[in-house]
């Protein structure tokens, strides 16, 4: 009996170890599952300075806002942009001097103001490059924008983005304009540029170069008749109280250049710097949608004002005074023209 109860015992433990190792071997099977790759590590955490020497409500300022916005949002809050702006760091050529050096991160301000340093953005200033807004956008933020900036480096910048500061359009306080023969004799006020002065007396008008806040002083007392401006750009600088005709003739296109210190972009992880390119596109868009809104607005303004507009002037008689494309061969000598990329501006 003994020896029966010991047999049975021992019969109990075999199949006791047999259903433990059926358990412990479980888990192996589940291994591959438990092997498949980690998550990306996430990126630590950075602040950047961004500036722009715009006011509040300029277009400039809401757009690197909203860049901030962008970016934070994109990198789970781990890219913080630290805005500055109203001329807290400096007017254009300082603050961009600023961010060559270093001081400043990222920057976002007029074109032009790049082109007393860097001559190939100066094609940009060129006139009926752009039929509207839309594809300046298009063109500036892809592959021929690359190129057109391809050697900020050399100058402490790289290039992230274009956005928008308006296409430039006539007014005036005397005639109205539909035709480029309307223009003869005009004295319209431009920009202290070379460029501007070109096109307006190629087109038989008197230029007369002054600064902004100039202006409506001398279309009060007569010393200009006219301006070349973006529609949004009378209202906010308060330049359209003698303004009686307005003409939609898309003549310039003027940008606002996102870019960022070299040095700084050297440090940073490929992963925020992926981030910061991508939500630049993003944010120049925003400008130029910004813009449009604007100018809807601004045109409903000048109208109550009395303003009357021509939105469909004779495009096409400006651009054959010039001389079409020849126009642009009095600057073949220049430093910055390249015939091949304006080939590829004009042609998209």
């Amino acid at each position: 009996m003994k020896k029966l109860i010991a047999l049975l015992l021992a019969l109990c433990m075999v199949f006791a170890l047999c259903a433990c190792g059926s358990k412990a071997e479980a888990p192996a099977a589940e291994a591959p599952a438990a092997e498949a790759p980690a998550a990306e590590p996430g990126i630590e955490p950075v602040t950047l300075t961004i500036y722009s020497p715009g006011n509040e409500n300029s277009v400039p300022t809401k757009t690197i806002i909203e860049y901030a916005r962008l970016v934070s949002e994109a990198s789970d809050g781990a890219i913080t942009l630290d805005v500055h702006h109203s001329n807290e760091l400096g007017n254009d050529a300082e603050a961009i001097e600023s961010t060559r050096m270093g001081t400043i991160d990222i920057i976002f301000a007029g074109t032009s103001g790049f082109t007393a340093f860097y001559d190939p953005a100066k094609i940009l200033d060129l006139p009926f490059l752009f039929d509207s807004a839309e594809e300046a956008y298009e063109v500036t933020n892809g592959e021929i924008g690359e190129k057109i900036f391809e050697n900020f480096p050399q100058f402490g910048l790289i290039y992230l983005a274009e956005g928008d500061n308006g296409m430039r359009h006539i007014s005036t306080t005397n005639r109205p304009i539909h035709t480029a023969a309307d223009v003869a004799g005009l004295k319209i006020r431009v920009p202290t540029s070379q460029l501007y002065l070109d096109v307006w007396e190629a087109l038989g008008a008197t230029p007369v170069a002054l600064a902004l806040p100039e202006l409506a002083l001398a279309l009060s007392n007569g010393t200009a008749e006219g301006q070349d401006n973006a529609t949004y750009h009378l209202v906010a600088n308060a330049t359209y109280d003698d303004i009686k005709y307005f003409s939609n003739i898309n003549y310039m296109w003027m940008g606002c250049t996102m870019a960022v210190n070299s040095v700084t972009w050297s440090k940073l992880d490929p992963a925020v710097q992926s981030i910061l390119a991508e939500q630049a596109k993003v944010a120049a868009k925003y400008s130029f949608d910004t813009i449009a809104q604007d100018n809807e607005t601004a045109t409903k303004t000048l109208q109550d004002a009395g303003v009357e507009f021509d939105f469909e002037p004779d495009i096409q008689s400006f651009k054959d005074m010039l001389g079409g494309a020849e126009y642009y061969q009095r600057y073949a000598n220049e430093s910055w023209f390249n015939q091949e990329l304006l080939d590829e501006i004009l042609a998209h």
